[in-house]
């Protein structure tokens, strides 16, 4: 399993996960209250507007056996400088699930944040109904900082927004 900038040969699988499936499983668990998620593009749609966006150092293809599988993210909360990254991460094809690669993938992407960036603090979001990112996170070092209560409505019931938080002191020096 490594992380790598998008590939071309990556497109077709992302835009399968992103736009060609009507309700993926894994939109289930990524935020699913949010109710602005991305309409479906055509490929060729998809094709141009990935094209013409250049791979960033913060948005990198989780790939297996050198097949893509997912996505990680990372943004510097504002203001700028301040050392404060939120980063994301999504495993597509529940196939993948449940194996400790999310673990692995958290492991390596917080890794090398530290190592890329002048992150001070990481922290990463999620909802109390997912708790396999719950206890990943948990399993990696990070630590809830942050439950606001009943803050997401999600198929008529409330859900925690949960964040959780690593500093630099704390992730262990390889």
């Amino acid at each position: 399993m490594t992380l790598r900038p998008r590939q071309d040969a990556d497109l077709p699988t992302l835009w399968r996960w992103l736009h060609g499936e009507e309700n993926p499983e894994w939109r289930q668990w990524d935020g699913p209250y949010f109710l602005d998620k991305p309409t479906n593009l055509s490929y060729a749609a998809y094709l141009q507007k990935a094209q013409a966006t250049e791979p960033s150092l913060d948005r990198q293809i989780i790939a297996l056996n050198g097949e893509c599988i997912g996505m990680v993210t990372r943004y510097e909360e504002d203001p700028a400088g301040g050392g404060w990254w939120e980063l994301g991460i999504v495993i597509y094809d529940p196939q993948h699930w449940g194996a400790g690669l999310g673990r692995e993938v958290l492991k390596q992407w917080t890794g090398r944040t530290f190592h890329e960036t002048n992150a001070h603090v990481i922290t990463l979001t999620t909802w109390s109904g997912n708790e396999r990112m719950v206890r990943s996170a948990g399993r990696v070092g990070y630590r809830e900082c942050a439950r606001i209560p009943e803050a997401r409505s999600w198929q008529g019931k409330r859900w925690d927004s949960v964040k959780l938080a690593i500093l630099r002191r704390e992730w262990p020096q390889d």
